[in-house]
């Protein structure tokens, strides 16, 4: 089972050279091939379990199957962003007090798993009226400890695998996958969903859930060596080392708004199936069309977005926010083009272009971040880049008002500046 990791390790990093272990303990370094194919296989189930109930989707879909309310829906990914994002800064200095870290990862997932077989049991055995309540309450849960476990895992990740293969790793994660996200997203909505039925439901919650359980076992199973633990505070004295931290450190506070810009990749792509639903009334069988179109952006551009990253992560989010002007300035194009008639099919590329942007995105702040964040402090600089972000995603809440007030193509623009802003910001980022 070694060797094979060996091989598997090898053949994914191509190196041609004697393993250099940058930035990790030198005792580690014989571990890197065990712990890299674990995170890969843990990535990719994750993936899958993120895509098979994910709110901005199926979870959603869900909720409006067993009757929720338009307000209830709507509060899915604001409650997921917010409980996974906010409470991380007052939990990291806990964590940065045990010399063992991946057991918070695992346990979270634990958690994660059990939050979605609550779920299931509830839809086999539960009152339907009262599902979507529950289902809120269970999110909330399933996102702290989705927060719990972001903290945790960055900072295994800085002392298992090497600077130089840390993008890569994360890429193939999310290539694996993504791959399989994407035959999931075919089967959800183009086989189940013609066959509507609440049982269908608890048994996509009880595979979720599965799944999770099975990462838990296989995080657990990284080799990890202690790290330190001194400095170890309680929530207030986090909050205020925090808010120390960004005054002090200018990188860092240039990586924090630099990252907040790139956030409009994402916040693009509600708008895109505004204008997507004004050119062509998509009913919701072409939604399967978008699931596809997304998972082959990531899954054909994050090989390429691992190597770059590893090379130079700041290059990442200035090609990633290039990429993604295109796209905005490709549908303003199409917006405005209403005498070509030209359909919803026609408009696929701005998904596809806007999924190679996000996922670059995506993986140039995450690598960033790992990579520059000192390995005796990572996870307090981790959760207050979270924090932050959770805070700038409640004001971005409210950035919709603009398409109300202007329209859409203000709306589009108003990203795209965004973007502008971030290439230059990246600019003044130090090199990693």
């Amino acid at each position: 089972m070694a060797e094979l990791k060996e091989r598997f390790y090898d053949y994914l990093i191509e190196e041609d050279e004697p393993r250099a272990c940058k930035a990790i303990p030198e005792e580690a370094c014989t571990n890197v091939p065990k712990n890299f194919t674990l995170n890969i296989a843990n990535g990719t189930l994750t993936k899958l379990a993120e895509k098979i109930i994910s709110p901005n989707l199926t979870l959603a879909w869900i909720m409006d199957f067993f009757g929720a309310s338009s307000a209830m829906i709507g509060a899915l990914v604001p409650i997921k962003d917010a409980g996974s994002l906010l409470p991380q800064l007052a939990v990291s200095g806990k964590i940065r007090s045990f010399s063992i870290r991946k057991n918070f990862w695992a346990i979270s997932a634990l958690v994660q798993g059990f939050c979605w077989l609550a779920a299931a049991g509830h839809i086999f055995f539960g009152d339907e009226k009262s599902f979507p309540m529950a289902m809120l309450v269970l999110l909330a849960v399933f996102s702290v400890a989705s927060g719990v476990a972001s903290v945790a895992y960055k900072d295994v990740i800085g002392k298992t695998i090497p600077k130089n293969t840390r993008g890569q790793m994360l890429s193939y994660r999310s290539t694996f996958g993504g791959i399989l996200s994407l035959i999931a997203g075919v089967v959800l909505v183009f086989f189940i969903q013609e066959e509507a039925d609440k049982s269908i439901y608890g048994f996509m919650f009880l595979f979720a859930a599965a799944l999770w359980f099975i990462a838990s076992i296989l995080f657990f199973m990284i080799q990890e060596e202690k790290g330190a633990t001194d400095g170890g505070r309680n929530p207030l004295q986090e909050v205020k080392a925090g808010i120390k931290l960004i005054k002090e450190e200018t990188n860092f506070r240039n990586f924090l708004f630099t990252r907040a810009l790139l956030m409009a990749v994402p916040l693009l792509q509600p708008f895109y199936v505004l204008v997507a639903n004004d050119i062509g009334n998509p009913d919701w069988s072409l939604l399967g069309y978008l699931i596809i179109v997304n998972g082959l952006a990531n899954v054909l551009s994050s090989p390429i977005w691992g190597k770059i990253a590893d090379q130079l992560s700041t290059r990442l989010m200035r090609i990633s926010s290039i990429i993604a002007i295109g796209g905005g300035i490709f549908a303003l194009m199409f917006y405005f083009a209403t005498d070509w008639n030209l359909g919803f099919y026609a408009f696929l590329p701005v998904f596809f272009i806007n999924g190679i942007a996000y996922s670059g995105a995506r993986l140039s702040r995450k690598t960033y971040l790992v990579d520059y964040a000192p390995d005796d402090n990572r996870a307090t600089y981790v959760s207050v880049a979270n924090t932050f972000i959770g805070l700038f995603t409640l004001v971005a809440a409210g950035f919709g008002v603009i398409a109300d007030l202007f329209g859409l193509p203000a709306q589009i623009i108003f990203f795209m500046s965004l973007l502008v802003l971030a290439i230059v910001l990246s600019f003044r980022l130090k090199k990693v």
